[in-house]
């Protein structure tokens, strides 16, 4: 081969180079590691309290009626917002707000607002101290409880709605500034926040824009949050927005809902845009719509294979809304969402109809997972709940870490092949009872007791940086605030008055991110 032709073939292959050297600078190779939170979803038993309003949490009316037992009073009659519109003779509508032991929430005198005329009444911890047409003013004591709430009279012409419960101190802000002051400090400075749970969107049950929740709607719980709150929140806490696209959901509404983020959230903010939540789990009802879906276009004779490759399909329709939404791709980021045990999934749903090609990112959720069943090959409840919490530790540090950061490598090597970031959808520990052993009461204790120990803060630094080494892109904590229980530890605190230093996970994923330049809260 001469010179000359060494060099006309240098000609032709140095600019093939450079083009995709920056194609893997732009949309893969090393990411840039950076916290996101997914925040608990909205229901009665809240122990994150996000908003001031206590009743934007509440339970769906509950219809009782005299003589009969709790909740089995005839169907009541609710507006397109969720009011109360009528009641039949010696029944009333009910509600619970602030389902939380131990007194973690705020006592003190609570203003309760609304329209219409009818008589509500208050039970539980709170105590009535003075009333007036529209404006109850109660006295609450956390350590009492849950606040019962009752509507006992409505008038059908004027009906009773528009109810707001709120927090000591807040009556003069609350509707223009919605979210609790200690959710604002606590979550500053984190890059996205996952709407995941509060978009409700495990078996959401949404499929037109008609169906979303609104600010009008009498709670958020079963629904979701409304978007605009939403969008506010990633607004004032200068945070990218994560949303995962209803299951069912049809075109006019993903389209209304990108239109409606289009127009409200801060340009400068990312986008987040993912269809449903984790597909790919054969636990949850989208898994089964989809594969039905894929299995109805021949995209697989196997369920899973089905609703892998429906995956793909339908979240490249999404993006291709969105993007026609924002005129281009450049403030969304486009998930193709997987199994972070099985990389073999991942490369199913990226190449399916080359679905990596209308994407940025593989998301996967690399727990440091440790399921115990109660009849296990290798871990069983009744033996486990007999090791002292070193013993767990211990087993978390040699098996279910180094899994963990398996799973990471494995899944960047898919990212990688296909030009895609790698982000965590979730991440975080993932200790917990399963199939039976959950009903065990002793090992729950000593999961919680792990969770609690110094010795997870350790953990969570090694875990924290091996996915700095590996290369990933945003993490998203699974979860912010939640009570601890047999269904898993999940939150990084429990209770919004916790004390943050006091509690080893959470401190050490706000040190992380605030080394990584991050203006999170960590308090030391």
């Amino acid at each position: 081969m001469t010179t000359e032709t060494r060099w006309s073939q240098g000609r032709t292959v140095l600019p093939l180079l450079i083009s995709f050297f920056w194609v893997v600078m732009a949309y893969g190779g090393e990411g840039t590691p950076r916290l996101g939170i997914n925040l608990a979803g909205p229901a009665d038993w809240n122990t994150e309290l996000p908003f001031v309003d206590v009743f934007r949490l509440s339970r769906p009316w509950i219809s009782q009626q005299k003589g009969k037992p709790w909740g089995q009073g005839p169907t009541l009659e609710l507006d397109e917002f969720g009011w109360v519109k009528r009641l039949e003779p010696d029944c009333w509508a009910e509600t619970l707000m602030c389902t939380i032991d131990g007194g973690h929430y705020p006592s003190g005198e609570y203003v309760v607002l609304y329209r219409g005329k009818g008589k509500i009444t208050l039970w539980g911890a709170a105590r009535v101290s003075r009333e007036e047409p529209g404006r109850i003013i109660i006295d609450v004591d956390s350590s009492k409880g849950a606040i019962f709430l009752q509507i006992r009279e409505t008038d059908p012409a004027d009906y009773i709605r528009d109810i707001r419960v709120i927090m000591p101190g807040f009556e003069n802000t609350y509707a223009h500034d919605p979210f609790h002051p200690v959710f604002l400090r606590r979550w500053k400075g984190v890059s996205c926040f996952r709407f995941m749970d509060w978009m409700e969107t495990n078996g959401s049950a949404i499929k037109t824009w008609g169906d979303r929740p609104t600010l009008q709607h009498a709670t958020f719980s079963g629904r979701g949050v409304a978007l605009e709150w939403m969008i506010e929140l990633c607004n004032r806490q200068k945070a990218d927005a994560w949303f995962c696209m209803p299951h069912q959901a049809d075109d006019d509404f993903v389209r209304q809902f990108a239109r409606m983020v289009k127009a409200s959230l801060d340009p400068k903010l990312k986008v987040y845009i993912e269809y449903s939540n984790e597909v790919w789990n054969g636990i949850f009802p989208q898994h089964r719509f989809a594969a039905g879906e894929g299995q109805k276009l021949g995209f697989g004779e196997k369920p899973w294979e089905a609703a892998w490759r429906y995956t793909a399909y339908r979240s490249v329709q999404i993006f291709r809304i969105w993007e026609e939404e924002f005129g281009g791709r450049e403030r969304l980021v486009c998930v193709l969402p997987s199994q972070a045990a099985n990389p073999y999934v991942s490369q199913q749903i990226v190449t399916f109809h080359d679905a990596y090609r209308h994407a940025d990112v593989l998301a996967i959720a690399p727990y440091i997972s440790m399921n115990i069943p109660k009849e296990g090959r290798e871990l069983r409840a009744d033996e486990v709940a007999e090791w002292t919490v070193d013993e767990v530790l211990d087993y978390v540090e040699k098996r279910a870490l180094p899994e963990a950061i398996g799973w990471m490598k494995n899944q960047k090597a898919v990212a990688d092949r296909y030009g895609l970031k790698l982000v965590a959808y979730e991440a975080g520990q993932h200790l917990v009872g399963v199939a039976g052993g959950e009903n065990n009461e002793k090992l729950t204790a000593l999961l919680m007791a792990a969770n609690k120990h110094p010795r997870m803060a350790e953990i969570y630094r090694r875990y924290l940086e091996a996915w700095e080494e590996v290369g990933g892109d945003l993490l998203c904590h699974f979860s912010s605030v939640s009570r601890w229980s047999k269904w898993g530890s999940w939150g990084l605190l429990e209770y919004y008055d916790e004390d943050e230093r006091l509690a080893p996970k959470f401190m050490a994923v706000m040190r992380w991110a605030k080394r990584l330049g991050q203006g999170v809260f960590a308090p030391e």
